[in-house]
């Protein structure tokens, strides 16, 4: 008896067959002939396609805001290092004046 395997596809081939289905220019059954796979096999990476679209431009605010938090982060830790670089100049003179005789 033959082994059978699952085929398993690369990202960018599924959403090139994806794509294709979506413009319609061509009917699913043609669709499944020419790549070689089963036509509800297209619907699926179709409708996750399609599915998925609004996420692409929910993660650029999302990305956004990650990207404000990094920043506002940054400056803070700039400020404190600032504070520890004056509190650390203010010591020094302190120490010297007690160790000149």
């Amino acid at each position: 008896m033959k082994d059978s395997k699952r085929r398993k596809f690369k990202a960018d081939f599924k959403a090139q067959v994806a794509l294709e289905a979506v413009k319609e220019r061509k009917t699913l059954a043609e669709l499944a002939q020419q790549f070689n796979l089963h036509p509800n096999q297209i619907s699926t990476w179709k409708g996750l396609l399609l599915s998925s679209a609004t996420g692409i431009f929910q993660e650029t605010s999302k990305g956004q805001e990650e990207k404000q938090a990094f920043e506002e982060e940054r400056s803070r830790l700039y400020e404190q290092v600032g504070k520890l670089q004056v509190e650390l100049e203010w010591l020094k003179k302190k120490y010297q004046r007690f160790q000149e005789p």
